[in-house]
């Protein structure tokens, strides 16, 4: 990665408390946050299935859920079986599905850098051949850490919603 020249000299300046991923990895740094959104991405929706499949006890799943509840990735509804009483379950946000390439690519680097083999993979439905995650910048030009420069912008971003 190249830095532009006012960030270049690296010792001048921080992102410390203001990076996105920094913010991003108090949400979604642990390994059971993960696994759920994981989950979530696979069709889970009920606290039970979280645990189970997750493998982990109802008070860490308790407080996972919550946490990505209130980040906004996971939205909680409702639902009631015939003869029980009314529950949760949990549905992806539109935040939730935009990690999505990012669960992609840590299944990806897993695969190719694991040590644990696995006969699951990621394909286009409509085609049947594998998905990956590329970096592309808007003009659709597929990039490596090379081809990558940080710089400032000429103006902040609007406010996250």
């Amino acid at each position: 990665m190249r830095f532009e020249e006012r960030l270049a000299d690296r010792s001048s300046w921080s992102t410390a408390g203001r990076c996105p991923i920094e913010q991003t990895m108090k949400v979604v740094g642990s390994r059971n946050a993960m696994l759920i959104m994981r989950e979530a991405f696979y069709g889970t929706r009920r606290f039970e299935d979280f645990m189970d499949r997750v493998v982990m006890s109802s008070a860490t799943a308790a407080s996972n859920l919550k946490a990505l509840t209130g980040a906004g990735l996971l939205e909680r509804r409702p639902y009631r079986e015939e003869g029980e009483r009314s529950r949760q379950e949990y549905i992806l946000t539109d935040a939730g599905n935009d990690l999505m390439p990012v669960i992609i690519g840590l299944f990806e680097w897993g695969i190719k850098h694991g040590r644990i083999r696995t006969r699951i993979e990621t394909v286009h439905a409509g085609c049947g051949e594998p998905a990956g995650v590329q970096v592309r910048c808007r003009a659709g030009h597929p990039l490596s850490s090379e081809d990558l420069e940080l710089r400032l912008r000429s103006t902040y971003p609007e406010e996250p919603r």
